[in-house]
This record gives structure tokens, C-alpha cells and sequence, in this order.
């Protein structure tokens, strides 16, 4: 049985006057998830238009590696914060891929 890469975009909107602490609590997550065995992909991302609503771009090796992850120490720390950092609750897209990268994307206007 071959196993599946997860791809997942999640969601997190930060409480009106929590967008650093939801920064920085992300931010602490970004280098410990990296060395996880099952992680292939952990990026931050700020919406430009609407600061304080992140992106995380994640995949993982499979669904193992995920939930490896989700009972991670820090994570679930992070876990913790939901309440306090959160103005909805997280959202997890999951994502599959479609075509394979082919180079730069040039863009005439």
C-alpha cells in the first residue's frame, strides 16, 4: 500500500488585538515542525490585504506524519491558544496536487 502526501492549507484569523501574539505563536512552530520526520513543507504566510489572517502551507509525508504532528508537545501548546488567539476556528484545507511545478509563472499584463 502506497502511502499519500497530505497537503493542507490552514486558516487562523487572529482576535482583534491578537495578531502579534498569533504571529509569534505560529512562528514558534514553523522550526520545530520542520524537523519532523514526516514533514516535507511548513511556510507562513500573511494575508497582505488583511494582516493578522495567516496561512500555513503544510504537507506532510501522510496521515501518520499528520497526526504525529497534531500530538507534538508544542502543538498542542499551540492548541492551548486557541480560544485566547483565534477569531474563528482553524480551518484546515486539505489540497491535492494537480500538475507538477514547470518553472517560473511569468505574468503579462
Amino acid at each position: 500500500m502506497q502511502s499519500t502526501v497530505i497537503f493542507n492549507l490552514a486558516v487562523l484569523e487572529a482576535k482583534a488585538g491578537q495578531q502579534e501574539q498569533l504571529r509569534e505563536a505560529l512562528l514558534a512552530l514553523v522550526a520545530p515542525t520542520r524537523k519532523e520526520a514526516g514533514c516535507l513543507d511548513y511556510t507562513l504566510f500573511e494575508l497582505t490585504e488583511t494582516p493578522g489572517t495567516f496561512y500555513m502551507r503544510e504537507s506532510f509525508r501522510d496521515q501518520a506524519a499528520l497526526e504525529e504532528h497534531f500530538s507534538k508537545p508544542y502543538f498542542q501548546e499551540f492548541a492551548k491558544r486557541f480560544e485566547e488567539l483565534l477569531a474563528r476556528p482553524l480551518q484546515l484545507i486539505g489540497l491535492r496536487e494537480v500538475g507538477s511545478y514547470i518553472g517560473p509563472l511569468m505574468l503579462h499584463v
